[in-house]
């Protein structure tokens, strides 16, 4: 009888952790691959012929910059966009204790401000060629993703 419940505890354990592979692998799937490492994101841009696309984001604070990552950065048209086009890169700039950054991440985050955000807008979103040179700004705009992704397109 022990060795029953034995085998009955280890495939539900078996079934936990099966469940979440399967979780975490879909969720890979559908990940976008942002970064915040500038240098990294040239090579990654010139080895593929991409542009650039760095976004300025108060993510916890700043209800337009939510508002642009959810209906436009994690759209499915922008995923797939971003993947033939461009390079994500992304500087956050959260206040809440909870939601702050490590102190290597928030210096290059105020480097890439100090460079291309002097006025400290948010969210602005930077296009930028291969070599990490402006094509382009804008912000918020209250469209469509296939809409921004035009404006994107435009820059």
């Amino acid at each position: 009888m022990s060795s029953e419940i034995e085998i009955f505890t280890k495939l539900k354990t078996m079934k936990k952790i099966l469940m979440l592979f399967v979780m975490g692998c879909t969720s890979i799937g559908f990940a976008q691959n942002w970064t915040s490492n500038m240098e990294e994101a040239k090579i990654k841009a010139s080895k593929e012929d991409k542009k650039i696309l760095l976004v300025f984001s108060g993510s916890d604070w700043c209800a337009p910059c939510m508002k642009l990552e959810k209906t436009v950065w994690k759209s499915e048209v922008f995923k797939q966009e971003a993947e033939s086009k461009y390079i994500l890169v992304k500087a956050d700039f959260p206040k809440k204790k909870g939601n702050q950054l490590s102190s290597e991440m928030t210096e290059n985050n105020k480097k890439l401000a100090e460079k291309y955000n002097k006025a400290g807008n948010f969210p602005l979103v930077v296009m930028l060629d291969k070599n990490g040179k402006t094509l382009g700004m804008t912000g918020f705009k209250n469209v469509s993703a296939e809409n921004y992704i035009k404006l994107l397109n435009s820059l």
